[in-house]
């Protein structure tokens, strides 16, 4: 993979300055899966100043951590010094990171199997954990003791469970009963972070995998706000909810199952954007009211994207009479005179020069029957027929 040939330079830096080097973690992953690589990381037995003495331009994004970025030939590099971690103080942060000469000693603190595996400039794989062994069985299975390695970072139950949806494997029994036995040490997690692992499960390829591991480890209901969890998502797995495609139509499914009383308060607990909120609370509505049928005004104020969600939520809750295709929402929404305000020909300046009254709440009223006039095609969308409207409309 040209990915790796265009880094074998800077492993081979490293080795010619008397340090070891190797490509680490998810980049050797995906190779053994045949999936796009993304970040190309790099553990060595430098230390991080004897990596910024190497190499000429570096930034020491995380010497913390021991990591520096090395920039060679306008590509970034994540270059991080063996390292083992001591006590976990808070369940995801180590109280200090120990640098360590050994790869094996840095793969152990990993968290999966499949991640434990480390490739060398001559792309040699260093194993210890069976990690390619457990690729070609589909299994995700935790590092040595899986309790430990929950205690140390309890967001990697949630890490572990993401990786079966998204790859549709399945949770080795010794990692699944580690997570059934920590599952509240989740509670101890930035909401935020859960956050991230969780929206990842949902859009994966496996949801519904993923969501029973979720309930048969008891770890739903130490999610935020999901007490109630496996009665919610236990009905939720009776739907085709794996055919919904964006992350608000999840959540406004979750919502609607879950008969929350305060929904908005639920999404406002999960740390999410006034933006995000305010999507998924528009897509919850519209499911909340009676049927809507796509008049041409429907269909308008509705919005083409939020019509084609609500036409598939409706079909995933099997509200199937009547369902309208994305196709021809799409070609409705396509022949309707104007598509936003922005499209109207008038302004409310226009409206005030033709008449002698003096701006108020009646202008926005005036605008918006005028607007919904010309959606419907009882009004054309050009000035004189929109003049000679108001006109008459203003005599009244």
């Amino acid at each position: 993979m040209n990915i790796f040939k265009n880094a074998k330079p800077i492993l081979t830096k490293l080795i010619e300055n008397g340090f070891e080097a190797y490509f680490v973690g998810g980049c050797v992953r995906d190779k053994l899966l045949n999936k796009e690589i993304g970040d190309i990381d790099i553990a060595t037995s430098a230390l991080p100043e004897e990596v910024m003495s190497i190499f000429s331009k570096t930034v020491p994004t995380g010497l913390q951590h021991g990591t520096v970025l090395v920039i060679e030939q306008n590509e970034s590099y994540e270059i991080t010094t063996f390292r083992t971690e001591s006590t976990y103080e808070d369940y995801r942060r180590p109280s200090e990171v120990i640098y360590v000469k050994s790869i094996l000693e840095d793969l152990k603190r990993r968290d999966f199997t499949m991640n434990a595996i480390a490739m060398d400039v001559d792309e040699n794989y260093i194993d210890p954990f069976k990690g390619e062994e457990a690729i070609n069985q589909k299994l995700i299975q935790a590092v040595g003791n899986a309790d430990e390695r929950f205690y140390e970072d309890a967001l990697r139950m949630m890490r572990g469970i993401r990786f079966v949806s998204q790859l549709d494997f399945a949770m080795h029994n010794d990692t699944f009963l580690a997570i059934q036995s920590n599952c509240s040490l989740i509670e101890k997690i930035a909401t935020e972070r859960i956050s991230v692992e969780f929206e990842k499960l949902l859009t994966g390829k496996s949801p519904k995998k993923a969501i029973q591991l979720c309930i048969d480890t008891n770890l739903i209901e130490h999610l935020p706000n999901f007490q109630d969890g496996k009665q919610i998502f236990t009905e939720i797995q009776t739907l085709p909810f794996e055919n919904l495609k964006t992350i608000e139509e999840f959540w406004a499914l979750i919502l609607l199952t879950g008969k929350f009383d305060q929904p908005e308060s639920i999404l406002r607990n999960w740390k999410m954007s006034n933006e995000r909120m305010k999507q998924i609370m528009k897509l919850y509505l519209l499911l909340k009211n009676e049927e809507l049928e796509w008049s041409h005004s429907n269909l308008y104020n509705t919005g083409l994207e939020y019509a084609i969600k609500y036409e598939r939520l409706q079909s995933v809750l099997g509200n199937i009479a009547n369902r309208r295709t994305e196709q021809s929402l799409t070609e409705q929404f396509k022949h309707l005179p104007i598509h936003s305000k922005a499209e109207l020909c008038f302004t409310g300046n226009d409206l005030l020069k033709w008449t002698n009254e003096k701006a108020g709440p009646w202008l926005k009223e005036v605008i918006s029957e005028i607007e919904m006039l010309i959606v419907e095609q009882k009004l054309t969308n050009n000035q004189p027929a929109i003049k000679e409207w108001f006109q008459t409309w203003h005599q009244k």
